[in-house]
């Protein structure tokens, strides 16, 4: 079986212009969603805390409806459906880059906005009270006190989730984003051979998850505080002296 496998279509596959140009691409598209789902998500997320109901139930909604429904389908909706909706969508300007960064951004927002709040609910609520106490503002609280803590808890499943995001990336191969699955598609197309153009594409996502796993790794031993890390020394007490019978 391994006998039919053509090797040297494969290098030729692995080192080709478009496939480390669609990895790059992939690259690219995964930064920038995962940069601006933080951003949205930072808010919805803050929403979410809110002691007012109305924005309380717009960020229920907006994660209903994000992580209710498939990415395919959110894909398909801003590519296909939002330049009907909307005639501003229908210029040049609106490229499959664009939709797609669109998409998966709403689309991670969704999910960036629960592991912001989890790590926002971990912050000791006295702290807040002691900022109060200190006449801070609540905007100063949440930026001086609130948010630099958080940060611990929420830098290491950011990692996870932009791992899951660069696989995401695949799906805007349907909108005909020239990314690393829409390479190895139209080789395998032109060829009629798929094993060797899909394999080629298996291993730069695994070349490209690997490295990424091993940042998170490294993420995660830094901001995850452990007992065993920076272990007081022990600080011998001062013996005290024998009082002698002669000072009693």
């Amino acid at each position: 079986m391994l006998a039919s496998f053509d090797v040297h279509l494969f290098w030729q596959a692995l080192s080709s212009g478009p496939y480390w140009r669609g990895a790059l691409l992939a690259l690219e598209l995964t930064a920038a969603s995962l940069s601006t789902a933080i951003v949205i998500g930072f808010f919805v997320a803050l929403g979410a805390l809110s002691p007012r109901r109305g924005v309380r139930s717009f960020s229920w909604i907006y994660n209903w409806i994000f992580r209710a429904t498939p990415t395919l389908l959110q894909l398909f909706f801003i590519w296909y459906a939002l330049p009907q909706l909307w005639s501003g969508f229908a210029g040049s300007w609106f490229t499959p880059f664009m939709a797609a960064w669109i998409a998966l951004s709403l689309n991670e927002a969704a999910y960036m906005s629960e592991i912001i709040r989890a790590g926002l609910l971990s912050v000791e609520p006295g702290q807040e009270l002691a900022g109060r106490a200190l006449g801070m503002s609540r905007r100063q609280i949440l930026r001086r006190v609130v948010v630099p803590q958080a940060v611990r808890i929420v830098i290491p499943p950011t990692g996870n989730e932009f791992i899951t995001l660069l696989k995401l990336t695949s799906l805007a191969y349907v909108i005909s984003l020239p990314e690393l699955l829409t390479a190895a598609q139209q080789l395998a197309t032109a060829t009629f051979v798929y094993p060797e153009t899909l394999s080629a594409a298996l291993v730069y996502y695994l070349g490209i998850v690997s490295v990424l796993m091993v940042v998170q790794a490294r993420l995660e031993k830094r901001f995850t505080w452990t007992s065993g890390r920076g272990r007081r020394r022990r600080i011998a007490a001062p013996a005290v002296p024998a009082i002698s019978h002669d000072a009693r």
